[in-house]
């Protein structure tokens, strides 16, 4: 496990290194939200089709005494695969049939900037 978190935490380096990073209004922080969002899932569902693989390969290569895990591994891959999907589906089906998808952009933000200096 914390070979994993380690390797977890190598891939955030790239995240943490644009920490400075500033949003001047909000329909930035929209879609950065939703591209963080969306690479998440992505990577979440590839490692459950790895996960799905891997047990798949360790059934028919393995060894005899470990196959009902490797059967387990490709049953639980199988499952969070479709369980992920299927809620992707069902989002975009409401998102769909409640027209909830709205092209607008968010107002904007004040910041520094947006103030004129006043004379002293």
């Amino acid at each position: 496990m914390k070979k994993f978190a380690i390797a977890l935490s190598t891939l955030a380096l790239p995240a943490l290194a644009l920490a400075q990073y500033t949003v001047n209004n909000s329909g930035d922080l929209y879609t950065t939200t939703l591209n963080v969002i969306n690479r998440v899932v992505t990577i979440i569902i590839a490692l459950a089709v790895v996960y799905t693989i891997y047990g798949a390969f360790k059934y028919a290569f393995g060894d005899e005494e470990n196959k009902a895990n490797y059967k387990n591994n490709i049953l639980y891959g199988l499952i969070a695969l479709f369980v992920m999907v299927s809620i992707w589906g069902l989002v975009n089906i409401l998102t769909g049939t409640f027209q909830l998808q709205s092209n607008t952009v968010p107002t904007t933000l004040p910041d520094v900037s947006s103030f004129e200096r006043s004379a002293i």
